[in-house]
């Protein structure tokens, strides 16, 4: 009878440690080589979230739900090879410009008031005038100059009226030459006296939308200033830099981490380095089916762009939330090796877009892979 009990009550012990949740380790929890991933000694029974002493992590079934963690297996397959450039958003001189005074002047408002950024305009809107300011010694010459052209054309026209007194006893050119120094007299005094008091009218140059606003109502500017940059949201550029100008002739197809949706392509790259790097421009690639206008980017702004390579790659795509960091600040994945159980391992990546990645060292065939919730995993301790 003892040894019968002895022999169920070693069964249920064997059937216990069998069923746990650490014993029934996934297909994947094994590394690139085939090596297994669980170190010796790491089956420690753990209750709730806790960081187990060998690195991994228990997260029990219910924090699992409400992290959303998600894993998935991973499969080896063949990428673009990519390269992260870094860029900024940069104007399309087709589709954007400047609005500049050409001489200095106070600026006034418009007939809509003054425009502010992000206000929709038309090419030939007024946008604002410039009312020219001279210096006090200039301004006195044109008001002296205006004076002596007033009082001549006063004489000229004495001199016209008292010659069309005596019309038909004097030679006609004599007549013709006095209307004709009249005419000069009232043209120059109406030139003269619009320059004292002129304003030059700031126009919109394209449609679109006014990206950067630096005028306000009697503010004095100098010529060339820049008062409004318009743009238009859909179309503006992004340039990158590399250093390699071999490398700009083996980019397909590129896309910004800060604009994932949209697809770029080389527009051509500049044939004289600048600062010792080779600018590339890129333009977006206008997507018919989708329903957002204006690229969600504005100029100024650095950006990130993976630019994907005419050759290929083997390695494991996952989604780029996969790869996190450790504390010694090494880029890893999660692998399941149990229903509650997850082991970090390192691993080297290459961006493949702005949403996915491509591990090219460090995983296995049919590892399972934490592709959501990592993060969350990575902080528990």
């Amino acid at each position: 009878m003892n040894r019968k009990s002895f022999s169920l009550s070693t069964l249920a012990l064997a059937l216990a440690v069998l069923g746990s949740p650490l014993a029934s380790a996934s297909p994947g929890a094994h590394g690139p080589n085939g090596e297994h991933l669980d170190a010796p000694g790491a089956a420690v029974i753990a209750s709730g979230l806790a960081r187990l002493p060998d690195g991994s992590v228990n997260v029990p079934m219910a924090a699992q739900r409400r992290m959303g963690v998600l894993t998935r297996f991973s499969v080896e397959s063949e990428a673009a090879a990519t390269v992260e450039l870094a860029g900024r958003v940069v104007m399309d001189p087709n589709a954007g410009g400047r609005v500049q005074p050409m001489y200095a002047g106070r600026v006034e408002a418009g007939p809509k008031g003054l425009p502010v950024a992000g206000q929709a305009v038309k090419r030939g809107e007024v946008l604002a005038y410039l009312r020219y300011q001279a210096e006090p010694y200039a301004q006195a010459e044109q008001q002296a100059q205006l004076a002596e052209v007033r009082n001549n054309r006063k004489l000229a026209e004495q001199r016209v009226e008292r010659l069309q007194g005596l019309e038909g006893s004097i030679p006609r050119k004599e007549m013709d030459a006095a209307r004709a120094e009249l005419d000069t007299l009232k043209a120059r005094e109406q030139r003269i006296g619009a320059a004292l008091g002129a304003r030059e009218a700031l126009l919109a140059p394209v449609d679109g939308v006014i990206a950067r606003a630096d005028a306000v109502a009697g503010q004095v500017v100098e010529a060339r200033d820049v008062l409004y940059e318009i743009i238009d949201p859909a179309r503006v550029l992004v340039e990158a830099t590399v250093a390699d100008p071999a490398l700009a002739t083996g980019i397909a197809e590129a896309r910004v981490v800060e604009a994932p949706q949209v697809a770029f392509k080389l527009v051509g790259a500049a044939r004289s380095l600048r600062d010792g790097v080779l600018p590339l421009t890129f333009r977006a690639v206008p997507d018919p089916k989708a329903k957002v206008a204006a690229l969600p980017l504005a100029v100024g702004q650095p950006v990130t762009v993976v630019a994907a390579l005419a050759e290929r790659t083997r390695g494991f795509v996952l989604p780029a939330e996969a790869v996190v960091r450790n504390s010694a600040n090494e880029p890893i994945v999660w692998i399941k090796s149990g229903a509650e159980r997850y082991i970090p391992q390192p691993v080297q990546y290459r961006a493949l877009d702005a949403t996915r990645v491509v591990v090219t060292h460090g995983l296995g065939a049919d590892n399972r892979v934490v592709v959501q919730g990592a993060p969350l995993i990575a902080q528990i301790r």
